[in-house]
């Protein structure tokens, strides 16, 4: 064959290669790029409440202020154990005991036993505080309330934030006289579930999200369980061609 004829099928095939050539992003010749972040929220009403209580006991002595405390965070869990909490929900964060060097109880010595209390059915948490409280728990913090699966509200958001990126994307085609053509990338930007943090999945950053707790009214009781919000958000990647 003659060099020129040969040059010029050369010169003919990298051209149709670079015609073709795949754009990194996956965006094909006759589309357009359009990259759309959206947030999504669904509520769920907590079912678990966490708290913890215990027992601060003093003595002349550190055995005296020990052997008060034991006795009395023995009588603790008992109460909680008979208001119907299992004892693999009853878990000790603390003991401490310690000399006090100032006030009114200066010389004496403090012990301390604290408990952290999971109950699982929301309903009974009344029952629990109550019986904590009436077995002499002078320390209490919480409740903090938490959903048992925190995943089932976050899908929901999670669905709620990619129906968003659709619609924002579709407005955004139509005002350009495109349509979407196919979905190039789902990037999950993080946000919260429920009380948890989920941290973004990379590259993306992060994206602002919220919890809030918004109470509702109930009849009686002094744990009032409320609505919880999982806020989540997401980025997508639109390839929009010409209608």
């Amino acid at each position: 064959m003659h060099p020129a004829a040969l040059l010029s099928i050369t010169a003919l095939l990298l051209t149709g290669c670079a015609d073709t050539a795949a754009d990194p992003r996956g965006v094909a010749r006759d589309e357009t790029l359009l990259s759309v972040s959206a947030t999504g929220e669904a509520e769920a009403r907590p079912d678990q409440a966490f708290f913890q209580v215990g027992i601060e006991s003093f003595g002349a002595t550190g055995e005296a202020a020990s052997t008060a405390n034991r006795t009395r965070i023995a009588a603790l869990l008992a109460a909680l154990k008979g208001a119907g909490v299992p004892e693999a929900d009853i878990q000790t964060r603390a003991v401490n005991i310690q000399r006090i060097d100032w006030g009114d109880r200066k010389g004496q010595y403090q012990a301390s036993n604290i408990v952290a209390v999971t109950v699982r059915e929301i309903a009974r948490a009344d029952a629990a505080i109550a019986a904590a409280t009436g077995a002499g728990a002078n320390v209490m913090s919480g409740p903090d309330l938490r959903m048992t699966d925190p995943e089932a509200a976050a899908n929901s958001a999670y669905a709620a934030a990619y129906a968003n990126a659709r619609k924002r994307a579709e407005a955004y085609a139509g005002a350009a006289g495109m349509e979407i053509s196919r979905v190039l990338t789902i990037r999950d930007g993080g946000g919260m579930q429920g009380n948890r943090f989920v941290p973004p999945a990379p590259p993306p950053p992060p994206v602002a999200a919220s919890v809030q707790t918004m109470a509702r009214p109930e009849e009686g009781g002094i744990i009032q369980p409320g609505q919880t919000t999982s806020s989540v958000s997401v980025q997508v990647d639109f390839a929009l061609r010409p209608k």
